[in-house]
This record gives C-alpha cells, structure tokens and sequence, in this order.
C-alpha cells in the first residue's frame, strides 16, 4: 500500500492519537449492535502491545443543540470497549480542556483514554450549533494534535469521505499520519476492485434513488464488464425504457438521464425484467408477479424470478463483485427474496475465488440482517465513505494519511 500504515510506525512510549468510527446505535445506555468497535479492536490492540498510549477520539449521532449532549455521550462505549479489552479506558467525559489533558498526562504505556463525543464541539456553551467539529475548526484540530506525540492513525473509513477537525484537522498537524489495519484493509479491498479488479468485473447497484447513485453508475460502467442495476432505482430505468411502472418509486426528473446512460452503457448495462409488487407498500398483503411492465394500483417492491435468473447468469464466472445497494424492500420479509438469493449466490462466487465486496450502507444492514454477512470477502464499515470511493472521488481522510 502506498500510505504509511500502524505498523510502519514506533509507537513505544508515544501519546498515540486514534480516530476510530465508534457511532454506533445506544439506547438508553444501552449498544445495540457493537461490530464498529469490534472492528477497530485489531488496531487499539496493537498500540497498545507496542507500549503506545492511545487516546481515541470518535463522534456519535449528531450533535446540534445542548439537549442532544446527554445522550449521546460516549461513557458507555468506553465502558463496552474496556469489557472488551479486559482493562479500564479512561474518560475524562469532556472534549478539552484540564480535565482530558490531566487524564492524558497519567495515561501508561498500554493503557488507552477516549474523548468525549467529538461532535459535541459543534454546540458552544451558549448551545448555538457552531460546528467546530464538522466544520474542521483549525484551532480545534491543532488543540486535538497537541495532546500526542506527533502521531496519528486514522482507523475510521466511515468517516474518511468528511473533512472534519478529528481527522483532517489533526493530520494536518502532526509529522506522522498511518492507516489503521481496518482502513487499510477497506482502501485494499474497494480500491483493488474499482481500480485493478481481477475480471470479469461485476458491480451490483440496487438501493432506492438514481439520483445517490448516478456518479457510482458512471464511473462503475467505464470500469466493470457489466453493471447490474436493481432496487427502487430500477424503475426509473424501467420508465425511460417505456414500460409502465404503476405506483412504484422512481424519478421523474431522471428519466431523460437513464435514457442516456443506456444509450451510452449498451449491453453493459444489466436491467430487470420483473418485478414483485403489491397494491400498498406493507407486507401483509397480497403480491403479484409482473414482467414488461406494472399495472397502475400495484408498486413493485422487489426483483422478480426472471430477474434473478437474468441477473445470477451475469454474474456466472465473476473474479470481482461489488455489491452496493438491496435489490429490493429487504426488511419485509416478502420483499427481501431478491436481495437474499442474489446475495447467496454472489457468496457462492466467493467459495469460487472471486473478490466479493459490500459496499456498505443498506446493503450492510440487508445481508447481516439476511444472515449471510459471513459470505463475502469484505464488507465495508462505509456507508457515504464507501459510496464515494465507489464514485471515483477522492476521500479527504485518506489523502491526508501520509505516504510511504
């Protein structure tokens, strides 16, 4: 890899600062689901077995008045994360002052400290939202740099598409900025299959609107062999191809769009041929099955068995699979069969040797609430992160990680 990676630097002794993605959902005090802070384990661990002394910093939720504070403080991800680790994270529970840079002076080698909740710096003390954090405040990146050693990693991809003081703003203020080993891994994975992927190349789009995906589209299609094209978006498709649509979701406004995308994308372009629908948008209630076309009073939901039929002998002999987006209203159970055989099948491909990447965001949530996480090469911890690598564009938490 061409960036400087955790291992690449000498952590003994050093105040190491850590940005890890820890915005995971809590409920009364309560983590609901804690894979985030699982994955950034790895990385904590070996900072802290290299007699590095690591204070985190991570963001929770969104912060835009004083009365979001209370909940939305991290105490209970430091206690879950010292269960975890099986010793103490100190936590000051404030985001500067004497207070955090008191805790930092006591902190041991292999012991670790978490800062509060950084987005708390985007509310000031008179509660006017005035994001510091978001807003990459250069005093506030400075001050946050000032706590360490003059070296930072950055370990949370899913931040990476954002310039705010906790990543960008420390990087640039500090001599040493590595990848931990989860961001090292996701730049391996999405960067090896968009931009030296072994083929054929097959990129799987699904998700509701053709207007979040449309650069994803664009660059995918000067890249892949084939790009298959399901979800809410693929009715948008269907109507610029002349079929009626019923009351399914599409865009009005983007017709004229995909109209052009397959005239320039030709056979490239891989669109559905049915669809499963109902007559309102719930799961108890009856379904049809329709091809060319659906009738006005029916909306279709999810992909139909042409479809996928269609869509798993695209992806037959596949060497590299990107998969961004569900194919369908996947959390009715009605509705999530298009999302779960094409997923089962994609998995198939990685029992075949093929590179089979999540993109991230719904697609996520659908194939761990489907069960078949464990089938795939590497699913990314990215949702907005992973869309716009996925786009082409550069990622400002990553360029500001150093290079080898």
């Amino acid at each position: 890899m061409a960036k400087l990676t955790v291992k690449d630097l000498d952590l003994k002794g050093k105040k190491v600062l850590m940005r890890v993605d820890f915005n995971v959902p809590i409920k009364d005090g309560v983590i609901g689901n804690d894979n985030r802070i699982v994955a950034a384990l790895p990385t904590i661990k070996y900072v802290l077995e290299q007699g590095g002394k690591a204070i985190l910093f991570s963001h929770l939720g969104r912060v835009k008045k004083t009365e979001d504070k209370p909940g939305l403080s991290l105490a209970p991800v430091a206690k879950h994360l010292g269960d975890l680790l099986g010793q103490e994270i100190a936590f000051p529970g404030v985001t500067e002052g004497k207070n955090l840079e008191d805790a930092v002076a006591l902190l041991k080698e292999g012991q670790a400290l978490m800062v509060e909740n950084t987005r708390y710096e985007d509310v000031d003390a008179k509660g006017e939202y005035i994001k510091r954090e978001s807003g990459n405040d250069p005093v506030l990146g400075k001050y946050w740099a000032s706590l360490g050693d003059d070296v930072f990693i950055n370990d949370a991809f899913g931040t990476a598409h954002r310039a705010h003081a906790s990543n960008v703003g420390i990087a640039s203020n500090v001599a040493q900025t590595a990848a931990g080993f989860l961001m090292e891994k996701e730049i391996k994975y999405l960067d090896g299959a968009v931009n030296s992927p072994k083929r054929p190349f097959v990129a799987v789009l699904g998700g509701a609107k053709v207007s979040d995906k449309i650069e994803v589209i664009q660059n995918l299609l000067s890249k892949a062999d084939k790009v298959i094209v399901g979800g809410g978006m693929g009715y948008t498709f269907s109507a610029a191809r002349g079929l009626t649509i019923g009351n399914s979701l599409f865009e009005a406004d983007k017709v004229d769009l995909a109209k052009q995308i397959m005239a320039e994308a030709g056979d490239k372009l891989v669109l559905p041929e049915d669809s499963v629908a109902a007559q309102s948008f719930a799961n108890d209630v009856p379904t049809k099955i329709f091809a060319n076309g659906i009738p006005d009073g029916w909306m279709g939901l999810d992909i139909g068995p042409k479809t996928i039929t269609k869509f798993e002998n695209t992806l037959k002999g596949a060497k590299t699979v990107v998969w961004n987006g569900p194919m369908g209203v996947f959390e009715m159970s009605n509705f999530a069969n298009g999302t779960l055989e094409l997923g089962k099948f994609i998995g198939s491909l990685t029992a075949q040797g093929a590179a089979t990447i999540v993109g991230g965001g719904d697609s996520t949530a659908a194939v761990s609430q489907l069960g078949i996480a464990d089938q795939f090469t590497h699913i990314s911890t990215g949702g907005g992160a992973s869309l716009e690598y996925l786009e082409g564009k550069t990622l400002p938490g990553i360029a500001a990680i150093s290079d080898k």
